[in-house]
């Protein structure tokens, strides 16, 4: 393993435990095979949808994203509206392969992941249909090339979504946004949508359910999700930072994680939201307070703690 990846504290054991209500073995199954085939009917309809305009491509997107993650019986909460369309890059943090999805309920975009989802069972193919830009995280040598795409897509006008910790936490920690994507976002100079994402017990308390974390493999993940409820996944549009504010990569990606942070804290203060989408429009008159970008990176450590393993970006 290089050295220089990024890796989190976070284990299966110490941060996925789920506290409240299961379904049954029966439901969960069910759950499954509703996923499944939402995941199948996604891989056949890909190529058509394609070819739609984009504000068609996008509402597909949109409600087949938001069924998927209901299927697994979470709710959705939106705060914040989409605000002007065109290109720019989507920044969050990273929890689960829920994620993904989660985000396109709101935002469909081109997601930045590591080339391992290619082999995924069934969800590989899915991804590289869905136009997934693959960054192979071991070879630091072909990061300018992975920058390189993501100007291109930027330019071209299309959202383009990094989780630039480099590595699922648990969402009661966080890790350090690495600077490398924001470049991107320089060289085409558009602006950047920080978003915060969140899963929560019906309490208001962070779940453990959904986090992907350490060495937990994607089966245990997705059988612990279907047997979960009572969680609600929350997205959360910040204000974005316009084109021009930071003309260094560490300085953006250093705004666009204390905007992260910020919500984070925020929202721990506050009761829990309704289901309806919330908040001020998040547009570029709003202000806000080269390794590895990836779906999911494994290591073996200690539970989570308010501190991360910092290595060199």
């Amino acid at each position: 393993m290089s050295v220089w990846l990024p890796t989190s504290p976070c284990t299966p054991v110490a941060c996925s435990g789920h506290e409240g209500r299961t379904a049954s073995v029966p439901h969960a199954v069910l759950r499954l095979t509703g996923a499944v085939a939402l995941i199948l009917l996604g891989i056949l309809g890909a190529p058509p949808v394609r070819l739609l305009p984009a504000g068609p491509r996008h509402a597909v997107v949109r409600a087949w994203s938001a069924a998927l993650v209901r299927a697994f019986g979470l709710r959705i909460t939106v705060h914040g509206s989409p605000g002007p369309s065109g290109g720019h890059l989507l920044v969050a943090n990273h929890i689960s392969w829920l994620d993904i999805p989660l985000v396109a309920t709101v935002l469909p975009s081109r997601m930045l992941a590591k080339s391992d989802i290619r082999a995924w069972p069934v969800l590989g193919r899915l991804a590289a249909r869905a136009g997934t830009l693959f960054i192979e995280r071991d070879r630091i040598r072909a990061l300018p090339a992975t920058v390189t795409a993501m100007t291109r897509a930027l330019l071209a006008g299309h959202r383009v979504t990094v989780f630039p910790e480099g590595s699922t936490w648990c969402g009661r920690a966080r890790g350090t946004f690495r600077r490398a994507a924001f470049q991107s976002a320089l060289d085409a100079r558009v602006p950047v949508q920080p978003l915060h994402l969140a899963y929560l017990r019906a309490d208001g308390e962070t779940a453990g359910a959904p986090a992907f974390v350490g060495d937990d493999p994607l089966t245990a993940s997705l059988w612990r999700i279907a047997r979960a409820r009572g969680i609600r996944a929350e997205v959360t549009l910040l204000p974005r930072i316009p084109p021009g504010r930071y003309t260094d990569r560490r300085d953006l990606a250093a705004a666009a994680q204390r905007a992260v942070a910020d919500r984070a804290s925020e929202r721990t203060t506050r009761p829990a939201p309704s289901d309806q989408p919330t908040g001020p429009s998040a547009t570029d008159r709003d202000s806000a307070k080269r390794p590895a970008v990836s779906v999911h990176h494994r290591v073996s450590s200690s539970p989570a703690a308010a501190s991360s393993f910092r290595t060199p970006s």
